[in-house]
């Protein structure tokens, strides 16, 4: 079973990306979150809500 927040380093290789423009997405995403009323983890964003914004409901449940 996977977990359920990715950390900097999941995000980097997932969209082959820097980690400090990796952190930088992941404070994005977890202001969109925060302001639907869940409570966030600096430095992980959850996997699920990440899958979606960047590939759809669709390529995350593919990926199990």
């Amino acid at each position: 079973m996977e977990k359920m927040f990715m950390r900097v380093d999941e995000v980097m290789a997932a969209l082959d990306v820097s980690e400090s423009y990796a952190y930088k997405l992941i404070r994005k995403l977890n202001k969109e979150l925060a302001k639907t009323g869940c409570v966030t983890i600096a430095g992980r964003i959850d996997r699920k809500f990440f899958y979606e914004h960047f590939y759809g409901t669709q390529a995350y449940e593919g990926r199990d």
